[in-house]
């Protein structure tokens, strides 16, 4: 079995900046800090810095913060980590970095994995660094956010964006989902469940940002979709129709499709896809079954379909997934996935590529609503 001695655990480093949410900033020391190994032994390091030398830095509450290490600390980082803050200055009035901010990025080595929560994004595109590449933030900055950087294409409906070596997350606790699906890119889907069982918190939501969203007149409602989603995830392997979901809530389809959208923030129709995606992930993980197994046990149908859909939604196939992440005879720290190509889809947190409701076609559907 490997140790913790041979292999050097990847480095996390968290950029504090003046006007940071405390809680953001704790994000990182939670969620990565509480993976661990076979042995108990910690998967990563992960040290907090300053643009400054090491002192205090304020906060957006009563409070400031002691760090311990300056803008040097970034050089020694596998994954920079950039919260919100809520005193960015010109880097969200104006788009540009201060001198100060920009002198301290400048330690990143290249090739180091970059991400940000909330309007931590501002700071990646005021680098540069989201040019061209797809992105998120919180959907009350995504306007801004778009009209600052015109080069970013900005998705304002999901929790996070995976573009391999980029990543960036929605307000706040999207910031949760986004280190957990970091986890389980890294080590795989039992170590991020135990992160998330530690941290009582769900290790995938389902949905978007849009059912945050606050809408001016919102519906009273009294049922939900609730039955209908369990009732579905019981019998993923086989063909379900939209309207035996409608009819477990005694709700005709119109009504229950127009309701789940506003609970979930997606149509039935991506939710299952996205149920199936991870059915087939946990069974390329977990089991010895075949590929044309787990196909059918997902509830894709062939091979080709689940292979087709892993690969607009993970940028892999189900061979190289299961390659990747199962671990024989033990832990062993896998690769990283591959970086997509400049022609593959990034990943999206709690968004799928759609779907009919029976076993899944065998050309994916776009993955926009």
């Amino acid at each position: 079995m490997a140790t913790q001695g041979t292999y050097r655990r990847h480095r996390i480093v968290v950029l504090a900046l003046d006007g940071l949410l405390p809680f953001e900033l704790g994000i990182p020391q939670r969620i990565f800090g509480k993976a661990r190994d076979t042995d108990g032994q910690p998967l990563y390091d992960i040290v907090t810095c300053s643009i400054r030398p090491p002192g205090p830095v304020e906060t957006d509450a009563d409070f400031a913060v002691l760090i311990a290490n300056g803008p040097e600390a970034l050089a020694t980082a596998d994954t920079v980590v950039v919260p919100a803050s809520y005193e960015l200055g010109p880097v969200h009035d104006e788009g540009v970095l201060t001198p100060e901010l920009a002198a301290a990025l400048a330690h990143i080595r290249p090739g180091t994995r970059l991400v940000s929560i909330c309007t931590g994004g501002y700071v990646l595109a005021a680098a540069g660094y989201l040019d061209g590449r797809p992105a998120t933030t919180h959907w009350m900055h995504a306007e801004h956010f778009q009209q600052l950087f015109p080069k970013i294409q900005v998705d304002a409906d999901v929790l996070f964006i995976d573009d391999g070596d980029i990543l960036t997350s929605a307000g706040v606790a999207a910031g949760i989902d986004l280190c957990l699906h970091l986890v389980r890119r890294d080590h795989g889907a039992a170590v991020a469940n135990d992160v998330a069982r530690r941290t009582v918190v769900p290790p995938h939501r389902d949905g978007g940002q849009a059912q945050y969203i606050q809408r001016p007149v919102p519906e009273a409602q009294a049922a939900t979709t609730t039955a209908a989603r369990a009732w579905a995830l019981g019998r993923l392997h086989e063909p379900i129709q939209l309207r035996d979901m409608a009819e477990q809530e005694s709700m005709s389809v119109r009504t229950f499709t127009r309701r789940f959208r506003e609970e979930v923030g997606i149509s039935p129709g991506h939710w299952l896809t996205q149920q199936r995606v991870e059915r087939a992930r946990h069974l390329l993980e977990s089991s010895d079954l075949s590929i044309d197994q787990v196909a059918r046990d997902a509830g894709f149908g062939t091979a080709q379909s689940m292979r087709q859909h892993l690969q607009a939604a993970l940028g892999v196939t189900p061979t190289t997934y299961r390659r990747t992440f199962r671990s024989v005879g033990g832990f062993s720290p896998p690769p990283p996935l591959p970086v997509p190509s400049l022609g593959a889809a990034p990943l999206k947190g709690a968004r799928g590529t759609a779907q009919s409701f029976g076993p899944a076609p065998t050309h994916p559907q776009p993955t926009h609503n």
